[in-house]
């Protein structure tokens, strides 16, 4: 058997001569080092909001028990629960070493996971093509080119949205998948700057089993992200692995089994398990509506898209990446399963990429190129305008949204203790601070959903004008609520002392159960 072979680039030109040159950034690490100052900035300078608090009570809840953690946002165990993912679990193993709190990590967890998705792109886009201003034109028409409505939501990462939904773990898992998709696509291609060829002329086994890591840390850290790697896997292997073997399929197995057996051995729940769960279907349904309005702008790729595919068929990586997601979208609506359509924003990273990658081509360009290009600058501009401008403008459009903190409620609450609320923005925030809710906001695997509907049942019982003080006794023994938080609507009971406001929102803070 021979030995494995070093195989390295040509050198040419005055590199060649000289050994090197003097360091210059590509427009791709200018222009994407500008970017991740600005949404920085930007993104520290908007409240946190909307989902925010029960990831930063994911923190609170690890920051006390790595090990053990309880429920969210509950006085209940939280084994079983997906929020426990790795990671939140360096979230949590941060917030221990610092002292900081939950919100202060999501705060600092913002800019890293937007530096994971800024090198992840820039590396899925160099596989794609090596015109160097293809990835700054990627970058662009990922943030820009959705519609002319504001799609907000975990996971869609256009220009406003990044603004709320940096810190999540889908911001982290959407650049942990273009990093995957990178390393598969140069995998699939056997590309590489440096790399050792067996005898075969295939790439180490190792890589593969590191491949399937990811991809097993992707599934772990949102699941619903992980349908759309795993299609995006599919679609390049499919699109750029030529030769075929017994070697090769068995590689690429390996890569699969060592990405089930990653999340198999997760000790904090069942990833498996998710699969069945339809809690949250209902929820997302709103996800399939004005999808026109939502995305319609990312359709100016489809040109550019049919290029592909009339130049490399139906094999071409992005061809095959959009189909596959329109596909698991389709299902996800016909089916009920309105889950899937959380992958909307991913799918249209193959009609952003591929508008990219044309629009990169070195002039002269022909009309056709030239309509493209100005249709798409068009409504990038557009976008701009209508949606985004908000989020790094300071003023004269619209903002995103700006919620109130409950800091001056959590200066009295203690951790752990149980609060009795029903107001959106508190059942949705205060957790964040470290207190329990005698009613979760959100699903979850760790608590049975017929027994949160119970609470939050209880909850509007005990808020009910008409409801009396035997009643609402029991309610506050069955939970062991401490504290009430009642919006401005809400008469305070006679038994409960108040003990602060908050003159922003006209929200009480009183005290209940002794």
């Amino acid at each position: 058997m021979s030995s494995p072979v070093l195989v390295r680039p040509a050198v040419r030109g005055a590199t060649a001569l000289r050994g090197g040159g003097a360091w210059r950034p590509t427009p791709y690490q200018f222009f994407g080092f500008l970017f991740w100052l600005v949404m920085s900035l930007a993104y520290w300078r908007v409240p946190l909001c909307c989902d925010a608090g029960q990831h930063a009570a994911v923190v609170e809840r690890l920051r006390e028990d790595l090990l053990e953690p309880r429920h969210p946002t509950a006085d209940l165990p939280g084994a079983g629960s997906p929020y426990y993912s790795p990671f939140a679990l360096a979230q949590g193993a941060f917030a221990r070493l610092t002292g900081l709190g939950g919100w202060e990590v999501l705060r600092l967890t913002g800019p890293l996971n937007l530096l994971v998705l800024l090198t992840g792109t820039g590396r899925f886009v160099r596989v794609l093509t090596p015109r160097p201003w293809a990835p700054v034109l990627a970058l662009g028409a990922m943030t820009l080119l959705w519609g002319v409505e504001r799609a907000w939501w975990s996971g869609y990462l256009n220009l406003m949205s990044m603004t709320g939904n940096l810190a999540y773990p889908s911001a982290c898992a959407i650049g942990l998948a273009f990093w995957a998709w990178a390393l598969t696509g140069a995998r699939a291609r056997g590309a590489g700057a440096v790399r050792y060829v067996g005898p075969s002329g295939l790439r180490p086994v190792s890589g593969y089993a590191a491949l399937g890591a990811l991809y097993g840390l992707i599934l772990l850290v949102h699941p619903i992200t992980a349908v759309a790697a795993v299609l995006g896997a599919v679609a390049l292997v499919a699109g750029r692995q030529r030769r075929w073997g017994p070697a090769v399929a068995g590689r690429w197995a390996l890569t699969g089994a060592v990405a089930l057996l990653t999340a198999a051995v997760w000790p904090y729940f069942d990833v498996f398990a998710l699969a069945g769960d339809d809690s949250v279907d209902a929820m997302h349904r709103r996800l399939y509506l004005d999808l026109g309005g939502q995305f319609g702008l990312a359709l100016l790729g489809l040109p550019a898209l049919w290029l592909r595919a009339r130049r490399a068929s139906w094999r071409d990586p992005l061809v095959l990446m959009f189909v596959l997601d329109c596909l698991v979208v389709a299902y996800g609506w016909v089916s009920g399963h309105y889950t899937y359509g959380r992958i909307l924003g991913l799918t249209l990273v193959p009609l952003q990429c591929a508008l990219a990658v044309e629009l990169a081509a070195p002039r002269p360009w022909l009309a056709g190129r030239r309509l493209l290009g100005g249709a798409a600058a068009a409504g990038a501009c557009a976008a701009f305008l209508t949606v985004h401008a908000g989020a790094v403008v300071p003023a004269g459009f619209e903002r995103p949204p700006d919620w109130p903190s409950y800091a001056w409620a959590a200066r009295y609450v203690g951790p752990g203790e149980v609060v009795i609320t029903d107001g959106y923005h508190a059942v949705h925030a205060i957790a964040g601070y470290g207190p329990n809710l005698a009613a979760p906001a959100w699903p979850d695997a760790s608590l049975d959903e017929g027994e949160r509907l119970r609470r939050l049942a209880d909850v509007r019982a005990y808020l009910d004008p008409g409801s009396t003080r035997a009643g609402r006794a029991a309610v506050v023994r069955r939970y062991h609520a401490r504290w009430l938080l009642l919006t401005p609507s809400q008469r305070v009971p006679e038994e409960a002392v108040v003990v602060a406001w908050s003159r922003r929102t006209g929200e009480v803070l009183a005290r209940v159960g002794g």
